[in-house]
């Protein structure tokens, strides 16, 4: 659809220059042969909204017979968001999902009490060069859902909704923001954006949402005077009136957040909880290995190996 039209491009850019609460800059993170620049959680905040990891995948190229292998591993207390700029992954989990994704779509996991996955490029591709540029994000669940059974939902580009106008294309996600809703079941108030902007193109961030962030994936952007490059990650006041405005390059950016959760969250490994004794039992579980009547299964399909407990 076309850009909501209460929104006048032609308003003056009043962001305060103090609307920006902290400046998050990437770390890099090996994983196993692959490195990520994780954003969140940094050294001054743990989560923006519900989402409490932030890694961005790539831009990566591989050679023909080469890619990713992210072997079964578990997760407790948290959804799993993969998006993709470029390339594919193979998707497998414990509930019997078989599920490839491709630039434009969304594959949304829920752990909540425990499920297995791996995630791989696929034979057909690996067949051939290629690339993979994308974010992977995790977020919190709210207490009372942390022990809910897992589930898998696949949402097309097509699903997705698309908003366009002066200068600016953006895909909803998860959640809702600006007039729109994305089909994706959440259990909080959430929203997620991939926005492409053209040189000079203004956006106006949600103000429907308590915790308000935003990533640069590519080029750069201007925020009450100061600018921003691609692998920054900015997190604003609550309740201030924020506009973006993209560089002389253009820009794309993941504009994200929700609601605050109701305290910090435990994090081990691949574990997410409100309750230390929750994560303990979870290490416990993957280390007995008790992959027939155990918490945690193996993904059918690819169960012949899988990552042991640190």
């Amino acid at each position: 659809m076309s850009w909501n039209p209460m929104i006048d491009p032609s308003l003056p850019d009043t962001t305060h220059p103090d609307a920006i609460e902290t400046v998050i800059v990437p770390r890099a993170r090996d994983l196993g042969g692959f490195e990520v620049r994780r954003a969140l959680p940094a050294p001054r905040r743990q989560m923006v909204g519900p989402f409490i990891f932030f890694d961005q995948a790539g831009p990566a190229e591989f050679i023909t017979g080469t890619g990713i292998d992210v072997r079964p591993h578990p997760h407790i207390g948290l959804g799993t968001v993969t998006y993709l700029y470029k390339g594919e992954f193979e998707h497998r989990d414990s509930l019997g999902t078989h599920q490839m994704i491709y630039p434009g779509e969304v594959n949304w996991m829920v752990a909540g009490n425990g499920v297995t996955h791996s995630e791989r490029t696929s034979e057909a591709t690996r067949k051939a060069p290629s690339s993979l540029f994308g974010i992977q994000t995790w977020i919190a669940l709210p207490e009372d859902r942390e022990d809910d059974p897992a589930l898998f939902e696949h949402h097309g580009k097509e699903a997705l909704p698309v908003l366009e106008g002066e200068g600016k294309q953006v895909r909803l996600i998860l959640g809702d923001a600006w007039g729109e809703r994305a089909p994706v079941t959440m259990m909080s108030e959430t929203f997620y954006a991939d926005v492409m902007l053209q040189a000079g193109a203004k956006l106006p961030m949600p103000d429907n949402h308590e915790d308000r962030g935003l990533y640069v994936s590519e080029g750069s952007v201007e925020i009450a005077g100061d600018v921003f490059e691609a692998g920054r990650m900015m997190v604003f006041r609550p309740g201030d009136a924020i506009t973006v405005t993209a560089g002389p390059a253009g820009a794309r950016l993941m504009a994200l957040g929700g609601e605050t959760m109701n305290g910090p969250r435990h994090i081990w490994w691949n574990f997410v909880s409100s309750s230390k004794e929750k994560i303990e039992a979870a290490k416990q579980a993957w280390a007995d290995g008790d992959w027939e009547h155990g918490r945690f299964q193996l993904p059918p399909g690819d169960d012949a190996e899988f990552i042991p407990l640190p």
